[in-house]
């Protein structure tokens, strides 16, 4: 230890820019032969031998058969003025010297590694320049004659930290380099801690790659975590997924309770069925009450108002009779007179008209988009009847046939077809023959509302006209409603025209529908809006959505969370569209009926005069 390695710092070199973590560091390291003492003390452990027992030294990780270590010297003497002034060079120290760790002489040196029975495989010299700041790795074939380690060429565009830095416990500067080539040199034992220095492109034909190929590496691989299967308490994903007594983002329940749980939910399922079930028997019974109370008052209708129907005009007892239904025996012949001709049209009308759409049809004139219109509302015409499907229907061909000549018929007007009339003329078909039922559609279609909503867009003023009169008999009858619906900006035509044109044939049951035309035909256009009103005010409760959308979807008939109840409770869904929101003849006529302390008639006639002055 006579010779101890002195190492100075000359002042020409920044020991900051090579070793330092930022540009500005508020301290220096020492680099001092007694700091180097007390860093290899400190991390003795990192790389001394784990197990006395073990033959091959580790390094704290993994096996080794590195003897020797790189370690920086920096000569400051004034003998390397020669070559370079603040020269500095990596030197090999033997790991194995008795002594502390450090070469006896302090001088720059070539490296003379071990015996290659010694240590196996020389371990490769790196030379650091700090002043050019390139890294050189070298390995020198004729040292040894085992293996030489392999060497692989890469391209990086920055230099990475080498494993043993870590354990160092300094913080070390990442050396500027251009984007150059980089030399990885790849030793057996140490694949997994091979650092990547980056290279001045002169530097790599001095590199020892001839014997890349011909040398195998050994690549430390790690065995594969063990997982222990474990399984969750409570019912699995899938029973999770179709467990109704607990929502999803909420923990599992045990077997047990979810099994009770489970049990419990379809008891009260079933008691709703049974609910609902006694419901439906009720309701059904006391329309076949009513409908039997009706057939009882025949006689009277044949005695009062048969020989003129005109009389319940002046009394108010047989109107509240024809208000109650007209019995099903006297609807055809009722209507027709109700109705009336003002368009005097002969009992030959639909003959004629039907032989010319024929013609029409052979010849190839009849409009095929028409006709497609036709055919497609038929198919929406009275689902749950089927009585006007297209290939088992009975009454199909006569509703088809009257469709085609109402469009002819309204050809000389220059008028076209209306989606929804399908609706109108399969209720006149079930109620009368053909020949009739086409003489009463077209003078009905004649009244003045309802040839607005059927003119197409040369009545559209008209229908603006009528909208604003819903509008304000909303206003004053249902004001909660009107201004919910002035809030989601929903007008009336969003949902009116929906319902007028078919004459509520879509949306109500057809026992509600008929009675409805019973008094339609009688009272006239004004009872078309006290219908429209009395449906919204059986609907009251389930229009206050806080959604545009929810809320139009609820008027079309289209509200999921009703359908998904209907569906559970097994109710049809091929009839009238507020069928599941539980409105049925009782129910709205209920609300109509209670229409009676603010509904006026001299209020209809007034508004008409001001919106349709024309008239």
């Amino acid at each position: 230890m006579d010779d101890a390695l002195e190492i100075r710092l000359e002042p020409s070199l920044d020991i900051d820019d090579a070793f330092s973590d930022t540009e500005d560091q508020d301290f220096e390291f020492q680099f001092s032969p007694d700091s180097i003492r007390n860093d290899l003390a400190r991390n003795a452990q990192s790389w001394g031998v784990e197990n006395e027992d073990d033959e091959k030294p580790r390094n704290g990780f993994f096996e080794s058969t590195m003897e020797s270590f790189s370690t920086l010297t920096i000569d400051s003497d004034e003998r390397s003025n020669e070559d370079n002034a603040s020269s500095s060079r990596f030197v090999s120290i033997p790991l194995s010297n008795p002594h502390d760790g450090f070469p006896v002489n302090s001088e720059p040196h070539e490296e003379h590694p071990p015996d290659a029975t010694e240590t196996g495989t020389p371990y490769p010299s790196v030379f650091i320049d700090l002043s050019s700041h390139k890294v050189t790795v070298s390995v020198d074939n004729t040292q040894t004659s085992a293996p030489l380690p392999s060497a692989s060429i890469q391209s990086h565009s920055r230099s990475t930290s080498t494993a043993e830095s870590d354990h160092s416990g300094h913080s070390t500067k990442s050396l500027p380099t251009p984007e150059l080539s980089s030399v990885t040199p790849t030793h057996p034992n140490f694949a997994a801690s091979t650092s990547t220095s980056v290279l001045p492109a002169s530097t790599i034909p001095a590199m020892t790659t001839a014997s890349v190929s011909d040398t195998p590496t050994s690549t430390l691989k790690p065995s594969p975590p063990t997982h222990r299967l474990t399984r969750s308490v409570g019912p699995s994903a899938l029973e999770k997924f179709v467990s109704k007594t607990r929502p999803s983002f909420l923990p599992p329940k045990t077997r047990q309770e979810d099994d009770k749980h489970m049990a419990d939910w379809e008891a009260m399922m079933k008691q709703s069925r049974a609910a609902a079930e006694k419901r439906r028997k009720a309701l059904q019974e006391r329309r076949l009450a009513r409908e039997k109370k009706i057939d009882e008052s025949l006689h009277l209708w044949e005695k009062e108002i048969v020989p003129d129907w005109r009389v319940v005009h002046k009394n108010t007892k047989l109107r509240k009779l024809w208000w109650k239904g007209i019995p099903t025996k006297l609807r055809a012949s009722m209507w027709e007179r109700a109705v009336g001709n003002p368009l005097a049209l002969s009992k030959d009308n639909f003959r004629s008209c039907s032989s010319r759409a024929k013609r029409a049809l052979n010849s190839g004139a009849f409009s095929t988009a028409t006709l497609s219109k036709i055919e497609a509302d038929i198919a929406s015409t009275l689902p749950s009847l089927h009585i006007f499907h297209r290939e088992t229907g009975p009454l199909y061909p006569d509703l088809k046939d009257m469709l085609c000549a109402w469009v002819v018929a309204r050809a000389d007007e220059g008028l076209g077809y209306t989606f929804g009339a399908a609706k109108v003329a399969a209720m006149f078909l079930i109620n009368m023959p053909i020949q009739q039922a086409f003489i009463v559609m077209r003078n009905l279609l004649e009244r003045h509302c309802l040839r607005s909503f059927f003119g197409g867009s040369g009545a559209k003023e008209d229908v603006e006209a009528y909208y604003r009169i819903f509008e304000t008999l909303l206003a004053d009858g249902m004001p909660k409603i009107y201004f919910n619906f002035k809030q989601h900006q929903v007008s009336p035509a969003s949902y009116l025209l929906d319902w007028i044109v078919p004459l509520f044939l879509d949306h109500l049951p057809f026992e509600a529908c008929a009675r409805i035309w019973d008094v339609l035909i009688l009272e006239g256009d004004s009872f078309l809006y006290r219908a429209a009103l009395g449906i919204l005010g059986v609907l009251e409760p389930r229009l206050f959505f806080p959604d545009r959308q929810e809320l139009l979807q609820l008027l079309k008939g289209e509200n999921k969370a009703a359908i998904d109840v209907a569906t559970r409770e097994g109710r049809p869904l091929d009839g009238g569209k507020y069928e599941i929101y539980g409105l049925d003849e009782e129910t709205l006529w209920e609300r109509i009926d209670s229409m009676d302390e603010w509904w006026k008639e001299s209020t209809w006639n007034r508004l008409t005069r001001r919106e349709l002055p024309d008239l």
